[in-house]
């Protein structure tokens, strides 16, 4: 058990009714992730690994049992504040990107801290941000389809890192890049992790967990 840790699952369990019957996806799941880790989370498809992510990122509520961010019982929580934890505490990467495809890069970053402080960013921050990740203000006009795999997810770095949060959830996130791109990509969510972001990454890769400093293991809906 970490000695800070920054979320912890106590008998975490997500059942979704289905007509043929109820599937289990997430089965009494207990653990805990310390502030500042680089923590991967393995297993096969179907395991239960994007359940988990979703549960951490308070993108779903458990059926049962307690999920806690920074001290705080996400089951205690309204609606108001749970958009504002996931606005302010946690920044998500996805393997397909998910940018919008009718904003600029540049709009797209900008549009998290849109919702937090409803004014455009006049501090610098997006283009910042922007260039770190290796975008110049040319390639920041373009809209996504206009940019390459690799670009689009240096996007998506930038645009979960614009409200400064403590912890970054990232789905598969080399999963459509090729391998060069993969590991440029793995090298900046280390150099974060190093400055003290809490990282946590879903992946079937060695190769992508190896990055991490442990390795939590996910099978049938349980930690292995």
């Amino acid at each position: 058990m970490p000695e800070d840790p920054i979320i912890e699952l106590f008998e975490v369990t997500k059942v979704y009714p289905l007509p043929a019957g109820d599937v289990i996806a997430l089965d009494r799941v207990s653990m805990a992730i310390g502030d500042g880790e680089f923590v991967a989370i393995m297993g096969p498809s179907g395991s239960g690994k994007s359940t988990l992510l979703n549960q951490l990122g308070c993108l779903d509520r458990p059926t049962s049992g307690n999920l806690l961010i920074g001290g705080r019982n996400t089951r205690e929580m309204n609606d108001r504040e749970l958009t504002s934890l996931r606005l302010n505490t946690i920044g998500y990467i996805f393997q397909r990107f998910n940018l919008i495809s009718l904003l600029s890069a540049y709009e797209n970053v900008e549009f998290p801290y849109l919702m937090k402080h409803r004014r455009p960013d006049g501090s610098g921050r997006v283009a910042t941000l922007l260039s770190q990740v290796g975008i110049d203000s040319a390639m920041a006009k373009h809209k996504p389809p206009e940019l390459s795999g690799g670009q689009q997810q240096r996007v998506a770095i930038a645009r979960a890192l614009v409200n400064d949060p403590q912890i970054l959830l990232c789905d598969e996130p080399t999963g459509n890049l090729d391998s060069v791109t993969g590991q440029q990509i793995m090298e900046m969510l280390t150099g974060l992790n190093r400055k003290g972001r809490t990282i946590v990454v879903v992946t079937h890769d060695p190769g992508v967990a190896r990055y991490a400093r442990r390795i939590i293991t996910v099978r049938d809906g349980r930690v292995a």
